[in-house]
């Protein structure tokens, strides 16, 4: 694909020191996402609705025409513009989400040991489980650190 066939808003220059080199200008993030989404959900819901049941089909679409309308709004939206103040929010929820969900694993995780497999003493239990309790702990503390790193973050509202 050549350049050159591109239309010229795609098409941005390098400085003069790489008079050789044109390079494509990416659209924003989320409009590069929304394109890409779109351009594999499109003929996935085209080749699965003659297929599917009527009601079935017609949710299908609904969905589509949901993502667009959502994927439309997403696309506006600046990340530049997004300060770190708003973000802080979404990363206390993400590490206590995954503190969360770790210790969920672990008491799942020893809950079925103790009700499947009473025979196994705790270290057989450990020496046969071990991957498991290395993944949930670890997500654990990922969690923990990403909440230890929120926590001491100055604040200032900018």
């Amino acid at each position: 694909m050549s350049f050159n066939s591109l239309p010229p808003i795609f098409v941005k220059k390098i400085p003069s020191y790489f008079p050789w080199v044109e390079q494509i200008t990416s659209q924003k993030p989320l409009e590069l996402l929304r394109h890409t989404e779109a351009a594999l959900r499109q003929p996935t819901v085209s080749t699965l609705v003659p297929i599917l049941p009527a009601k079935i089909s017609e949710n299908l679409q609904i969905a589509s025409q949901n993502a667009d309308v959502t994927w439309q709004h997403l696309g506006t939206i600046d990340i530049e513009e997004i300060s770190d103040w708003e973000l802080r929010s979404p990363r206390i929820q993400v590490g206590l989400s995954f503190v969360g969900f770790s210790a969920l694993m672990v008491i799942i995780l020893v809950l079925y040991l103790h009700t499947l497999h009473p025979h196994l003493t705790p270290i057989a239990q450990i020496s046969k489980y071990w991957y498991q309790y290395v993944w949930f702990v670890c997500l654990g503390v990922a969690g923990m650190f990403i909440l230890g790193r929120e926590a001491m973050r100055p604040i200032s509202r900018k």
